[in-house]
This record gives structure tokens, sequence and C-alpha cells, in this order.
């Protein structure tokens, strides 16, 4: 497989700005990669598909706000710093993205926020638009993350030309979102709401949490032709001894056991024991999935509708097949699904 075989045009109106009013109204796509037929759902009519011990495996990453807006010294020009991840509590060391990236040099002071009482020297340059940041701020560690939290924004994708809104801040996380560290949104988990949650579990679904928090190299474009020399970026997983035991009764007992979103499963696929059960794992994957490959926990997936030449959109040709999401998509194009983060679902059996 090679990186142009995942190109497809996708119309500007198809791609969603603003999420569906209610959570569970968006639409959802259902492939059947057994019999290849393609049904139009509404994506709280999910419980229909599922059974009484069949497994949910969910990703409860939270997104903090990760995009700030700062002043360089001297200039006063306004530049933009992405939160990557933080190196060192202690130190206060952070990996981020800085736009425009020409105007930043090590050495350079950056201030936040109208009092200023919060600064950040850079250290370093990682990539041309990468930098390590120290931030210098008179408080306590729990006292500068508040800081962090009161001046950042929610880190909507940029595709999503309008400004942030207040709505944001809730909508584009999960409601089941708790351990933070995420940039961005696992997005196929935004359809779920309380009361499908409630509806599922009556009907007997297991549920099993898991934790990948969602960094950009999700969504880093490729730059290779030959898809096996691409690098995914490492991400901080987790997947707890409770969750093991749920989604290994549902693969011992034959049930449909369904990774929401591809970040869920990228964490299953990371820690798979050699009789394809799944083990207990704490600590990083660079899994990148991509055509032919064998999947070993998950039979089911939810996903959202990806970009043109995404590892998302990949990973979920490998699942359910090249030419079936090619067919998949083109429908989706015709029939006006809505894409991207805030878009619809597809549900894939």
């Amino acid at each position: 497989m090679k990186l142009s075989n995942f190109g497809f045009t996708l119309p500007d109106e198809l791609l969603a700005e603003y999420p569906a009013p209610n959570r569970d109204e968006s639409r959802l796509m259902v492939l059947n990669r057994k019999t290849k037929t393609i049904e139009h759902k509404m994506f709280k009519d999910l419980i229909d598909y599922f059974e009484e011990d069949d497994v949910l495996v969910t990703n409860n990453t939270k997104v903090f706000p990760a995009r700030l807006f700062g002043n360089k010294e001297k200039t006063g020009a306004r530049i933009e710093v992405f939160l990557l991840r933080e190196l060192n509590p202690e130190t206060r060391l952070w990996d981020v993205l800085v736009d425009p990236a020409r105007k930043i040099r090590i050495g350079n002071k950056l201030y936040f926020g109208e009092d200023e009482t919060l600064v950040a020297e850079v250290i370093d340059n990682t990539t041309s638009r990468g930098r390590t940041l120290r931030f210098l701020f008179d408080g306590s560690y729990d006292e500068f993350r508040n800081k962090l939290t009161e001046l950042g924004e929610t880190p909507l994708p940029k595709y999503i030309k309008r400004e942030v809104e207040p709505e944001d801040a809730e909508r584009y996380q999960t409601i089941f979102a708790k351990n933070e560290g995420a940039v961005a949104a696992p997005t196929a988990g935004l359809h779920f709401s309380k009361h499908l949650l409630k509806r599922l579990e009556i009907k007997g679904v297991n549920m099993a949490e898991v934790t990948l928090h969602v960094g950009l190299g999700t969504f880093s474009s490729v730059e290779v032709e030959d898809l096996s020399k691409h690098k995914m970026d490492s991400e901080e997983m987790e997947i707890d001894q409770k969750a093991v035991d749920v989604i290994n009764a549902g693969i011992n007992r034959k049930k449909r056991v369904c990774a929401v979103g591809t970040t869920a499963m990228r964490a299953l696929e990371s820690s798979v024991s050699t009789n394809h059960t799944l083990n207990p794992y704490k600590g990083w994957t660079n899994k990148f999935i991509f055509p032919p490959y064998d999947f070993s926990i998950a039979n089911a997936m939810i996903s959202n509708f990806h970009t043109p030449k995404s590892t998302l959109l990949m990973m979920v040709s490998a699942f359910a097949g090249h030419d079936f999401i090619k067919e998949a998509y083109a429908e989706a194009i015709k029939e006006k699904y809505k894409f991207y983060s805030y878009g619809d679902a597809m549900l894939i059996i």
C-alpha cells in the first residue's frame, strides 16, 4: 500500500465546523464486512448492533486547553504556543509548537495574559516549529497548572476556521473523559451521550476504559509514499487490569469487542499477548497500523470520517478493507455526511 492509495477529494462544505446539536444524533454509517453492505442510521441506533456481554472499549483521555497566545518581548508580536507535552513538572519544561516559528529563537521570552504573570523562555529548538519552553511563574505547581488552564483555549483542529466558542470546552470532550493529557479529542467518543450509555448499560453491554493521550502525532501528515517508512510520534497510554479482564472475557465468550475510535484501537493493538488476548500496559506507543494488518483484539470499531492520506484513514482501511472503505467514503460524500472531528460516525462490524 502506498500513500497515493489514500487520496480523495473532499468538498469543503462537508467539513464539520460545529458538532450535531445532540451528541447521539449525528449520523451513523454502518459497514458490514461480511455482507459488504452499507446502512444509514443515527448514532443512537448503535444500541441495535450490540447484545448482552458485548464490550465497548473507550479512550478516557481528557483534552487540556493546549493553545495559548502570548506576546514576544520587545516587539510584542502575537505568538501562538501549542502545548504538546510536559517534560519536567519541577522545572516547568514543555515541548511546544510555535507559530509563526521563524520569529522565535533560543533565549526569547514570551509573555502571557494581561497581567503577564506567566512568562516562558525558549531554551531549545526541536523541529522547524517545535521548541522547548521553560515557564517562569511565581506560585505552586497547582497554581501554575491552573494558570495554564485559565489562559489556554480548547485546541480545536486548524481546519475549523471559526473562533473557539464557550460550548467547545464541553463538546470537544467526551463524557467519559477523566485522565488529562490529550491535545486532541478521541473524536469517535464524542457521539456518546449519558442517555445512550445508560441504555447500553441496561442492555448488558460492558464498558472498558483505556487511556491513550492523543498527541499531534496522530494527525501528522505522512510524507513518504512507502508507508513502511513512516514513523509515528510516541503517545502515552495505559491499560489497567480491570479493562484487561472485561475485554478478555469478551474475547473468550466470542462476543463483539468494539474499539471506540482509532486511538482505542491503537492502544489495544499495542499490548497483545502471544495467544491474542490483551495484556496490561503502561508506557508509550508509536504503533502505526496500515493495510494489510491482522487485528488481534477488537472485531468491531467506531470511527469518524477522516482526512485524505491520514494515518487514521489507513487504519480504518486496514480494518474494513481498502476497497470497501473507498466505496463507503464515496457514498458518504454523495450522501453529504460530515467529516473530521465534529463530523458524523461510522460503525464497522
